[in-house]
């Protein structure tokens, strides 16, 4: 669980530097949308939805506060996605040929022709 967090708060710390970054950028002029995070764990997802985090670890709570800061100033959203829909799996676990294959479609990759 404690990984899970950890992951999730980096995630949302690049998704607040990305939006600083457009923010900065004077040609920009449209507003600046939230960014949407899909997440695997429904777990995680509550925890970070709840107000209080219980966990007796000082830098997991960090996180937990670094990811409510970032919910509640907009910057981002936490979506729930199965993980039969999950595009970044094969990034992070080992996973059969066709799972592979139809993820590496869905990010628009291209097999290699030989």
């Amino acid at each position: 669980m404690e990984s899970k967090m950890i992951a999730l708060a980096m995630a949302s710390e690049e998704a607040g530097w990305l939006r600083n970054l457009l923010s900065d950028t004077p040609l920009w002029e449209r507003s600046i949308p939230t960014v949407l995070i899909h997440y695997d764990s429904t777990t995680a997802i509550a925890k970070v939805y709840n107000r209080f985090y219980n966990s007796k670890r000082r830098q997991i709570r960090r996180k937990h506060s670094t990811i409510r800061e970032f919910l509640s100033n907009g910057a981002i959203r936490v979506d729930f996605v199965r993980s039969d829909e999950n595009l970044a799996d094969p990034l992070t676990k080992g996973l059969v040929q066709e799972k592979v294959w139809k993820t590496s479609k869905g990010m628009g990759l291209k097999p290699l022709e030989g």
